[in-house]
């Protein structure tokens, strides 16, 4: 059992301020378990008990996830002042107070980013101790040499460090690989590449963890996660 203010709760779900939310409690309009509750500092507990606001039944969530398959020219980004972040992008029930990307693309990056309110969560799966991989879909200049590969999947030096072994292997397309990387440096990827004066002309994130993009999912497209793809997330691979 985890109890809550039943103001935080009615709240939680985005659609009413505290404040809104404390009011409709005053006025009579929110029931718990069928009784009439009046005190906004009531504690319930919203995953077992049965809310209604003004007669209708409350779903509560205390945390949402959401997979986006993040179109170029938007920010991964809570705000922005001058661009259009990912969180900019969510509307109707999903939309609601303390989004945030679980990690960033770069602005011309495509595909798979997480959003979610949960900061534990995203600490854990952006943990460099974690090593949670995220699998991209790179298209280059041109090809790599098999060294160059070789580099790539034994732990590649970058400005004097050594990067983690990566998998790269090549795809169906002309100078198309798919990448696996176990830790997220700043451009890491393109800097990869750069290494052997080579281009990434594109750039995707097919999956996160044992996640893929949902196909269906068209650029700027998103929808919630199911609680297994969640854990899936979080899947050693």
């Amino acid at each position: 059992m985890s109890s809550e203010r039943l103001d935080k709760i009615i709240s939680s779900s985005g659609k009413y301020t505290r404040s809104e939310s404390s009011k409709m409690i005053r006025s009579g309009a929110v029931r718990v378990n069928g009784e009439e509750v009046r005190n906004p500092a009531f504690k319930a507990d919203g995953n077992s008990d049965k809310i209604t606001v003004n007669s209708r039944k409350f779903v509560y969530k205390k945390y949402i996830y959401i997979m986006m398959n993040k179109p170029s020219g938007v920010v991964s980004a809570s705000d922005s002042p001058s661009d259009v972040t990912v969180v900019d992008l969510i509307e109707g029930e999903l939309k609601r107070p303390g989004l945030f990307p679980a990690g960033r693309l770069d602005k011309d990056t495509t595909g798979f980013v997480l959003i979610t309110d949960d900061g534990d969560f995203a600490h854990r799966i952006l943990s460099p101790k974690r090593h949670v991989s995220k699998t991209y879909r790179v298209t280059l200049k041109e090809d790599i040499t098999e060294d160059e590969a070789e580099m790539i999947r034994t732990g590649l030096m970058l400005n004097g460090e050594k990067l983690l072994p990566a998998k790269v292997k090549k795809l169906d397309g002309e100078h198309v690989y798919e990448v696996v990387l176990k830790e997220g440096r700043y451009h890491q990827i393109k800097r990869m590449f750069a290494r052997f004066s080579n281009e990434v002309t594109a750039l995707e994130r097919t999956a996160m963890g044992n996640l893929e993009l949902d196909s269906s999912l068209k650029c700027g497209e998103y929808r919630e996660m199911t609680a297994e793809e969640i854990m899936k997330v979080e899947m050693k691979t």
